[in-house]
């Protein structure tokens, strides 16, 4: 690593890459047994954003055992690993840890059953518990082939993806400062594709996201007396009405962007008029000028009907969290395509889309001089048998038919979404990594 900040070397042959991880992957079948007992650990014992103790100990235990130096609680649950080998890229190897408030149907004999203390279930309903399973799994195979790369691996367990927190509490707490700004930086997230597939995609990967809490105040009374009240809950519902139009009249039509009330709570009673009236929105939007835009427009008008309303003082509009779009370094991101491809075959690559969803993954590309390269993909988890016999003939067809993430029946294929998570992710940092015959100049 040095000032200029070069983009990772480039493998030099096409035989190159395939032979190092031949190398490396000789030990999965070794490691495999520890990852699959990880993974039926986590998703059993699956921990919201915030609470991720158990996981991240489970995390640190077996990179100390690699022989990674390892932080613990760091930005919260955080976990940081470092294992330097020569002279070479610092390259960060991120999964997340924590779970979804969600009550778990598979019917799996692993499946969770746990319940916080207020009684919300709990679910790895995202593949989390893949994520950080792989994780360990592509750092064990590491730390066995030192003799396959040169450079750092900085393994990064992160907390609150969910709640878009983690990354930036990690960020904030001097993630880079203290262990040094990486070369790259590479995250894989599950998908319902089949398993055994990838898809990559240039630039924006993912949508931006941003959570908005409206508090609208009113003049509660009588419910058969509406003349003196200030109806928060009428207010409320113009609010939703009216936000409904920055997409299809505030954004241009060719820019990708959704505006969802998710949660609209006022009342008690159906005779009683409430003070108050409480609204969640989530934004997504595929570029962070765009964002800004809708926030505004979101401020602007909850503040003018508000006004409109004969309101006794003015709303609260909070921001409660946020992420930019995932942009993927181009260069990295086709480096990683192609040693996908090199290792997996080109039939094994879907062509990438843009994906709604949101990830904090992006923070970690905010370094404190220049942005820092990060790519991102995703892994097919979806068992085969599913795949074959799910309606449609393409895969954007097929997944609108399968469980995918955040739902209480996602189940991903236990042995093969873990053999290919850790062959994806192991590969990717091996095409990032110098290779271990002779330094290369960097």
């Amino acid at each position: 690593m040095n000032d200029a900040h070069p983009q990772p070397p480039v493998e030099r042959g096409p035989s190159g890459l395939k032979a190092r991880a031949r190398r490396v992957l000789a030990h999965l079948d070794a490691v495999l047994p520890d990852v699959d007992s990880l993974y039926g650990d986590l998703h059993e014992h699956p921990e919201l954003s915030g609470h991720e103790a158990r996981t991240a100990a489970a995390l640190a235990k077996r990179l100390e055992a690699a022989g990674y130096t390892v932080s613990r609680d760091f930005g919260g649950h955080g976990v940081v690993g470092l294992l330097r080998n020569g002279d070479g890229p610092t390259v960060l190897l991120r999964g997340d840890m924590d779970a979804l408030p969600v009550e778990e149907r598979t019917g799996l004999p692993y499946a969770s059953h746990v319940r916080t203390k207020d009684g919300e279930p709990v679910m790895h309903a995202c593949g989390h518990d893949v994520h950080t399973a792989c994780l360990a799994g592509t750092a064990a195979l590491l730390a066995r082939s030192r003799d396959a790369w040169r450079g750092t691996v900085m393994v990064v367990g992160q907390p609150a993806e969910e709640t878009l927190q983690g990354a930036r509490a990690m960020m904030d707490a001097g993630l880079y400062a203290r262990f040094g700004t990486p070369d790259a930086v590479l995250g894989q997230h599950t998908a319902p594709l089949p398993v055994g597939a990838f898809m990559h995609r240039e630039g924006v990967a993912m949508m931006g996201s941003a959570s908005v809490r409206i508090r609208l105040f009113g003049r509660g009374a009588h419910g058969a007396q509406p003349e003196l009240s200030v109806d928060p809950v009428v207010l409320g519902a113009s609010v939703v009405l009216r936000l409904q139009t920055i997409v299809s009249r505030e954004v241009p039509p060719l820019e990708p962007a959704v505006v969802t009330v998710g949660h609209f709570q006022a009342g008690s009673r159906a005779n009683v008029i409430p003070d108050e009236a409480l609204l969640e929105v989530t934004v997504r939007t595929a570029d962070d000028a765009v964002q800004a835009r809708v926030l505004a427009a979101i401020e602007r008008i909850v503040k003018g009907e508000a006004a409109a309303a004969g309101a006794p003082k003015p709303p609260q509009v909070e921001v409660m969290a946020s992420t930019p779009v995932n942009r993927n370094d181009p260069a990295l991101l086709r480096r990683v395509r192609a040693a996908h491809a090199e290792w997996f075959g080109r039939d094994a690559l879907v062509p990438g889309v843009l994906a709604t969803a949101s990830e904090d993954f992006p923070r970690f590309a905010q370094g404190p001089e220049h942005p820092v390269p990060t790519a991102y993909w995703f892994v097919g988890v979806t068992p085969p048998h599913a795949w074959n016999a799910a309606p449609g003939t393409t895969p954007q067809q097929k997944v609108t038919h399968l469980p995918g993430p955040h739902s209480p029946l996602y189940a991903p294929d236990r042995a093969g979404s873990l053999r290919k998570g850790c062959e994806s992710l192991t590969v990717a940092a091996l095409s990032c990594l110098h290779g271990g015959e002779a330094p290369r100049d960097h």
